[in-house]
């Protein structure tokens, strides 16, 4: 018998994955089920239930929304770190979309409006990101250390209610929020950011800044994509850097002096490349 349930909707979808594997069916393959496998070991750990499969498109449910959100910021940093190792044709991205609604629980699956809500936050969020609606926001909000901008309301299908859409912000994302006017904008940046509410207004500003920072694994990546000279000269601007700071303090930064050249060759070299790697 067929019983009606409210529940946190996680669905997920492969970008470009006809293309994946029109190019390679056996790697395209061999790739979805290891992420498939890196998706469920999260589930786990987060207290969600995969639902069902199809394709490159994958169903769950959890109990908790604040534990499906995290479990979604996990995968897909989890992913990113396995895309990293691999050639930019062999990266399979995700898109994640959740929504908190009311659904039909049959058996082992889940059908309704809340599923098809989380389908279209889904298609609506960036590769390798992850799009919520506002009951998922409203509850998340405030007890996760990420970001969340408004996109906009959106309308799948005509006769269809709008459905509010917010971006999660992940570690390295460095974007701006979507689409902001000017009454939303003072209320995502106070009140968007999972900032304690009792912080001063500065200390909210610095939280905020350092979310907006590429990660560690960004500029790692960076650093050992550029020519071997360009990553000589970035070792010896942080060498100035560090003997200013270990001698005289920051407040005398005359590391800037010595380091110019090192920068305005960096400058130069943007963008090519060195025969000696």
């Amino acid at each position: 018998m067929a019983k009606r349930k409210l529940t946190t909707i996680f669905c997920a979808d492969a970008v470009n994955y006809g293309a994946h594997m029109a190019g390679d069916e056996d790697g395209t393959l061999a790739r979805l089920q290891e992420y498939r496998d890196i998706m469920n070991q999260q589930f786990s750990r987060y207290d969600g239930r995969e639902i069902n499969t199809w394709g490159d498109a994958v169903i769950a449910e959890f109990d908790s929304v604040v534990e499906a959100v995290r479990c979604a910021v996990e995968i897909q940093s989890a992913l990113h770190s396995r895309n990293d190792l691999l050639p930019g044709n062999q990266q399979l991205m995700f898109r994640i979309g959740i929504n908190l609604g009311d659904v039909i629980h049959q058996g082992d699956n889940i059908y309704g409006d809340g599923v098809n809500v989380a389908s279209r936050l889904e298609a609506l969020a960036d590769p390798g990101g992850i799009m919520v609606s506002k009951s998922v926001y409203d509850f998340a909000a405030r007890q996760l250390a990420v970001g969340f901008d408004f996109h906009g309301q959106h309308v799948a299908k005509k006769g269809e209610l709008p459905v509010d859409a917010y971006r999660v912000r992940v570690a390295g994302d460095n974007q701006g929020p979507a689409l902001e006017d000017d009454e939303t904008s003072s209320k995502q940046r106070d009140g968007d950011r999972t900032v304690p509410p009792n912080l001063g207004d500065d200390a909210r500003t610095l939280a905020g800044s350092l979310s907006a920072l590429p990660s560690v694994s960004w500029w790692k990546n960076w650093f050992e994509a550029q020519p071997r000279m360009v990553r000589l000269s970035v070792l010896m601007v942080g060498f100035f850097f560090l003997i200013n700071l270990l001698f005289s303090g920051i407040a005398t930064p005359w590391f800037i002096f010595p380091s110019m050249p090192f920068l305005a060759y960096i400058w130069l070299r943007r963008g090519k490349t060195d025969p000696e790697q």
